[in-house]
């Protein structure tokens, strides 16, 4: 009897332990979702991966964009980019196998108090740990951009963009892609409100035709 009470009490402290784990996973419904979704019909090999916080998620068209290119969107809403580091790459991109990977974030990183320099160093960690895990894939960085209700991140902004364009200017298989300068008014350094949504955070249509025009070119 005192070894079936002892049992009964390490399975209950087990299980307990579980459950808090699950529960500091970040944006864990997300991730499920994804999941089950791959469940049903896990996407083939060798396809261009869409990764990265909500301008991703939020993109909803962006298969019907690019019209017969084999797309795969895996955007978590108000993700950062260390999440995507320490937790989603074992989920939403390494099973994948994609032969490119398109990665927006570290917006949401900066806006929660990090510098630029510490997306800059997430962002290198993530870029190595592709390397690793898939050296024939292509990596492009789209760059962090400047949201009219953030505008008092920008230098945190320009900093990341700047560290990550520099350190990819010499890596193979890889691209820096400037988005932000397409979302700027005529003549000015500051982005064009008409492009974003009611919030000023995300794209609307207009905003992703911009984006849109600039991605043609490399997503084949």
């Amino acid at each position: 009897m005192r070894i079936k009470i002892l049992l009964f009490l390490f399975l209950a402290f087990a299980a307990g332990e579980n459950v808090q784990a699950q529960t500091g996973f970040p944006f864990a419904n997300e991730i499920q979702a994804f999941k089950h979704q791959d469940s049903i019909s896990f996407p083939p090999k060798n396809e261009i991966l869409f990764i990265g916080s909500s301008s991703i998620r939020l993109w909803t068209d962006l298969e019907q964009r690019f019209p017969g290119k084999p797309i795969i969107r895996r955007g978590v809403g108000g993700s950062e980019l260390w999440q995507l580091v320490d937790y989603y790459t074992p989920y939403i991109l390494f099973p994948y196998h994609p032969r490119k990977i398109f990665i927006y974030a570290g917006e949401n990183d900066i806006a929660g108090g990090k510098t630029g320099k510490f997306v800059f160093d997430e962002f290198q960690k993530l870029f190595e740990m592709i390397n690793k895990q898939l050296p024939d894939a292509t990596v492009y960085f789209m760059s962090v951009k400047m949201s009219p209700s953030r505008v008092k991140y920008f230098k945190e902004v320009a900093v990341a963009n700047e560290l990550i364009k520099n350190y990819l200017a010499n890596k193979p298989n890889s691209a820096f892609i400037d988005l932000n300068t397409v979302l700027l008014k005529s003549n000015t350094s500051m982005p064009d409100s008409s492009l974003f949504r009611a919030d000023y955070l995300h794209l609307n249509s207009k905003g992703y035709d911009r984006w849109q025009q600039v991605l043609e070119p490399v997503v084949n």
